[in-house]
Formats: structure tokens, C-alpha cells, sequence
């Protein structure tokens, strides 16, 4: 199958560099909406069959103008949601910011047994995840192409481990494709960076500590 998964749209939390990772999470900017409404034409060539979203109202408001463009309903996914930040949750200081990235970063390399600080190692997360991403593709015919709307960090992580690039930034509404299944494995086909709608959507000026490997 083809499963494209797509960062959310942007949030008060990214422009600010605050490490938002818990439910519910902050709603969309005036320009997360718009990154979010420009991602239907985007994909106008793909023949998506379902998308899902993680548990976050972020990701839920990003997948609602493709949902509605094509006719579908959001299925809500647990497991598809941002990696913990522990007792780092909503810090904006350089350290903290660093500790989150540091954590991923060895995770990304293989060491999964660092912990985040007050939160989950490496094998939690990737256990939930691959979870979610193994339930979504069992509800699905092998030939079918799904989207499913998650988080910076978690995305950035789950496709390094299946080929994809380990220190490239993942900005708002920039995707992952991947083809393959849970059995066989996963390849990496494409690396969207910036926003699906086009580079004139970036927000220069957002900090965005989860969608950066090396957030200064």
C-alpha cells in the first residue's frame, strides 16, 4: 500500500518553539488553516481511499479539507500522536528544546533505550506507532493509498527508520511517502520538506522545535 503521512498544519505552539506534545494540543494559525486547505489540490493526482488522524485537534483540523474534498471521514487513530515530551511538555527554553531533539536524534540512530526526560524511550514509542501504522494498513486493501495526518517528530523518526533521511526538517503539512506493508517493509518514495501547497506557505519566522533536528 501507499501511506502518506503529512505533518499538521501550523500551530500557536510551533511559532512560539513551545514543545507541545499532549492531547488535546493546540488548534491551527490563520496559516496552519491555509496550509491545510491547499493540501487537497496537492494530492489532486493521488487516489486516496481513507485518511486518518491522530487523537490531536491539530492533525484533525489539517485532514478536514482533504477528508471533505474527497468525501470521507477522518478516522481518529490512536498511537499516530507526537512523541512525549515528558516533563519537557510546553518548555520554550534552549535546553529543554535541545534535550527533546538530543532524545530523538538517538532514537533516529538506533538507541532506543534513552529515555525522554519524564517521558517514554525509544521502544515505547516506536511500539505504539508501529501499532497504529500496522492497524491502518490492516484495514486496508494492499493497493489502496492512505493519508494519515501526525506529528513532526514522530514522523521524522518512523520513516529514518525505514530509509528516509535522518537529519532533514519536516515543516508544517510536509509529508513522508512510503510504500510497502508491516511485513515486507516500509521504503521511503518521497521526502516532502516543505509544505504540500508550496514553499510560499513556510512560516520563516516559527521556531517549530519538533519539526527541526537541530532547532538553534
Amino acid at each position: 500500500m501507499r501511506l502518506i503521512l503529512i505533518r499538521h498544519g501550523e500551530t500557536p505552539s510551533n511559532v512560539a518553539g513551545a514543545l507541545d506534545t499532549a492531547i488535546p494540543g493546540a488548534p491551527l494559525t490563520p496559516l496552519g488553516h491555509r496550509q491545510a486547505d491547499a493540501i487537497p489540490a496537492a494530492l489532486a493526482d493521488e487516489a486516496i481511499t481513507a485518511v486518518h488522524a491522530s487523537p490531536l485537534v491539530r492533525t484533525q483540523l489539517t485532514a478536514t479539507p482533504l477528508a471533505t474534498a474527497r468525501g470521507l471521514e477522518i478516522v481518529v487513530s490512536d498511537g499516530l500522536e507526537e512523541i512525549g515530551a515528558g516533563e519537557l511538555e510546553m518548555r520554550t527554553d534552549q535546553l529543554s528544546i535541545s534535550s527533546y531533539a538530543s532524545t530523538v536524534t538517538a532514537w533516529i540512530a538506533g538507541d532506543l533505550a534513552v529515555p525522554m526526560p519524564g517521558g517514554p524511550d525509544g521502544h515505547s514509542f516506536f511500539n505504539r506507532y508501529d501499532a497504529a501504522v500496522g492497524a491502518i494498513a490492516a484495514g486496508h486493501a494492499d493497493d489502496a493509498t492512505v493519508v494519515a495526518v501526525s506529528h513532526g517528530a514522530a514522523i521524522r523518526t518512523f520513516a529514518a527508520r525505514h530509509g528516509g533521511p535522518r537529519e532533514e526538517r519536516l515543516l508544517n503539512t510536509g509529508a513522508v511517502v512510503l510504500d510497502g506493508d508491516p511485513s515486507s517493509g516500509w521504503t521511503v518514495a518521497r521526502w516532502s520538506r516543505d509544505p504540500l501547497g508550496g514553499a510560499h506557505l513556510v512560516d520563516e519566522q516559527a521556531l517549530d522545535p519538533t519539526g527541526d533536528p537541530d532547532p538553534v
